[in-house]
Formats: C-alpha cells, structure tokens, sequence
C-alpha cells in the first residue's frame, strides 16, 4: 500500500555561512530572550546585565561583550551606543532596532525589540538564507514603523549581504513608495527569469538573481495586495522566522465609568427637552425608561 507524502518544502535559496559560529546565536537568543523577561518584570537594566553574564557560556565572546554593555550603561545608559563600538559582533542593524527603542518619545517598545533581535539570533544559528534574512529585516521594520531609509542603511551594512545585495537594497529605498515592493521581489528572482524565458528562450537578465523561483512565486502572487498578505505566505511556505507582534490588551475607558455614566444621563435629558421643544414628546416614551437614567 502506497503511503501518501507531504509536499516538500522548496530548497532554500541564497544560502550563507553566518559570520559567527551557530553557539554565539543561540546564547544571544537566550540573552535577548531573558532581556526582554526581566525587563516585563521591573529589573534595571544594569542589574540585568550583571545577573546574565554567568548564565551564558563561557567559550563564547558574549560575556566580553556583556561587561563592556555594563560599563558603557553606567556611562551613558544606552545600549546601542555600546553595541555599535562592538561592530565586530554585533550587526549594523541590531544596533539600529535597539538605537530605536532608546529614543525619546519612542513608541517602539524595548520589549518588542528584543523580542526582534531573540527571533532574528534563533534563524541565524540554524541554516538562514539570505533572502529569508533579509524579508525578517524588512518585515521586522515595516511593522513597528520604524522608517524605511536608516533602517535599510542598517540592513545593507550586515555582514550577511555581498555587493550584490547592498546595491539591490539601494535601489529598494529609492523605489519605496513608487514601485510594490513584492514587485521590487518578483524582478529579482528566478521565477522572473522563468517567465521572461517562456516568451524568449534566449532571455538572460542583466542583474543579479536575489531570490529563488519559490519566493518570486509568491511575490508575483502578491502584487497589488497588502505586503503582509506575502510576509504571511513566505512564513508558511518557506518556513521564514515570524515578526514578534506586541500583545494589545484591553482599552482603558476614555472617562471614568461613574462620570461616563452621568454624561450617559446628561445625553438623554438632553434628548427628552429637544423633543418636548419640538413637539415629539411621548408620555410612552418616558414610560419606557428607569427612573435613575433621568435624574441629573
């Protein structure tokens, strides 16, 4: 008896070796992960940084890193700014996500943005690609607003990207807002040049292929839609890591509930003199309403 199989996932495209060994991702996923716990606590970001230095491993650089984020946080009392002298390991564009969320009037929660950078460690110690790198980036910075212009500058700057890409992410930051970025996606895959091939056999582009014939698929299927409609697809088809979301929890009432129901009684008295003014007044109508809800 035949055994019916899945459909297999398409082989990723763009594959690259991180520049740090897979053991430094998943100790800044666990840094970045008890980060943001601790700060959903109350616990003081310095003393934070002195509680975790002993939980993460020692073979690795990131205790290093841990006492000079310390030092440079009882100087300054910014991270990002400790994060950027130490270029060597961490990117470009996990300073910039954490630079966002120290920003006065920033309504970019420091919460989400370690959340950002724990998913962002995760898929960079595993098998990441560059295409999928680089969707979580652009997704990560679409969602949380957090301007398209030094945040591409950011991205271009990691490690990851050849010359290649940083040109391409160029041309992207000029074209925002002109062109559909699943269309900017779509010309730079193969399944542009497969297409392109259908009608001239001999067809071979003059840039770079970016991404592969799945990610083009999926592009070419989203243009004209909301690009989170194709960050969505990518993320079920292809497996790219999710954009952590910030938790909305339930509205505060805009007035307190005993005032807000005596402007309830203010409306409706309201209402019953501008109908006895205009003749409409119905003793029903009166009939019909409690006591309490026309005392002033």
């Amino acid at each position: 008896m035949s055994r019916r199989r899945g459909r297999k996932r398409p082989r990723p495209f763009g594959l690259f070796e991180p520049p740090l060994p897979a053991e430094e991702y998943i100790e800044q996923r666990h840094f970045f992960r008890e980060f943001r716990r601790r700060l959903a606590d109350g616990v003081p970001s310095q003393e934070f940084l002195k509680q975790i230095r002993d939980e993460i491993l020692a073979t690795t650089k990131l205790p290093h890193a841990i006492d000079y984020l310390l030092t440079e946080m009882l100087h300054s009392g910014r991270l990002a700014d400790a994060m950027r002298r130490l270029d060597h390991y961490f990117t470009p564009f996990q300073t910039f996500v954490v630079e966002a969320s120290e920003l006065d009037r920033a309504r970019f929660d420091q919460r989400v943005a370690f959340a950002v950078l724990e998913r962002l460690a995760a898929y960079s110690a595993k098998r990441p690609d560059r295409p999928g790198l680089f969707i979580y980036q652009f997704e990560s910075v679409a969602r949380n607003r957090l301007g398209y212009d030094r945040s591409l500058e950011a991205i271009a700057a990691d490690p990851a990207y050849g010359d290649d890409w940083r040109e391409w992410i160029a041309s992207v930051r000029k074209a925002l807002g002109a062109v559909e970025f699943a269309d900017l996606v779509y010309r730079r895959s193969e399944r542009a040049r497969l297409d392109r091939r259908r009608q001239d056999p001999d067809y071979e582009p003059t840039v770079p292929i970016l991404f592969g014939e799945a990610e083009g698929r999926i592009a070419r299927a989203n243009i004209g839609k909301d690009p989170l409609y194709m960050f969505s697809a990518f993320q079920r088809q292809l497996g790219y890591p999710r954009v952590p979301r910030p938790k909305v929890g339930p509205q505060e009432p805009v007035f307190h509930p005993a005032l807000e129901e005596r402007l309830q009684r203010i409306e409706k008295r309201i209402a019953v003199i501008d109908a006895e003014l205009k003749g409409d007044l119905k003793i029903e109508d009166l009939a019909k309403k409690s006591p309490p809800d026309w005392e002033l």
